[in-house]
């Protein structure tokens, strides 16, 4: 399958190609799908790093579709990672449905990166919902004896099921039902943020929600409560419809 002109783009910009087969499936609730995967040399190549993500590409019509996804718990040893897909209407979700062992899907690495803050946090201040989950708990993962407070909305009843990686001792986690579009998160987070935010200037705060939402909060992270750029990772992950 041709990668279009953004294929085209990619290469440019040195993006390596890789071929993933899947080897196993899950279903983690009505609402959301994890597939188990060999990486096809990827992760030889490239290495791993927290919240890793690569470009998969969907047919669909006569032009094919990129969507970023997370590995969630990469093996280099093994070369294996597994895939999460919150499910909702759209070409990822319908493959992410369908798919079965043997089945395979070509995908870009170019653009992924992640740089630890410095000095490191007391505290991790992380918003995110289910599409981000995978690149969350990668987050929290990689601070293993950092604190952490969790804001994690919940558009389905069942996402209160889904395995946010909690450590009861370092974690408290509020779960937001999303309503307003991500009012109702951008409400809780602007009262409960502040007073767990120390020094801004030695804060870190992580946001991964719909891109508006996300918008939203890196506003008032950085313009109201005064977090300098560099200690803000804000990624709009989805756009509402």
């Amino acid at each position: 399958m041709g990668h279009g002109w953004e294929g085209v783009v990619l290469k440019l910009l040195r993006g390596k190609d890789f071929t993933f087969t899947v080897t196993g499936n899950e279903q983690v609730t009505e609402h959301y799908r994890r597939l188990h995967l060999t990486d096809g040399g990827l992760l030889a190549a490239a290495g791993v790093h927290p919240t890793m993500w690569v470009r998969l590409w969907f047919p669909g019509g006569d032009k094919p579709h990129q969507r970023a996804y997370t590995l969630v718990d990469p093996d280099p040893a093994a070369g294996t990672f597994s895939l999460e897909f919150a499910l909702h209407d759209g070409l990822a979700s319908d493959w992410a449905r369908g798919a079965k062992p043997g089945d395979t899907i070509e995908a870009t690495v170019q653009g992924t990166g992640f740089t630890a803050p410095e000095p490191p946090p007391a505290r991790l201040l992380v918003i995110g919902d289910p599409a981000s989950l995978p690149a969350l708990n990668s987050l929290l993962d990689a601070f293993p004896q950092t604190p952490a407070t969790i804001w994690f909305e919940t558009p389905n009843d069942d996402d209160r099921e889904l395995p946010v990686r909690l450590d009861p001792a370092r974690h408290e986690i509020h779960r937001v039902p999303r309503n307003g579009a991500g009012a109702q998160l951008v409400e809780q987070v602007r009262a409960g943020l502040p007073e767990r935010l120390g020094d801004p200037a030695e804060a870190y705060v992580w946001i991964a929600c719909d891109a508006a939402t996300t918008r939203t909060l890196t506003a008032y992270v950085r313009k109201e409560l005064a977090v300098p750029k560099h200690r803000v990772d804000a990624l709009g992950y989805w756009r509402a419809a």
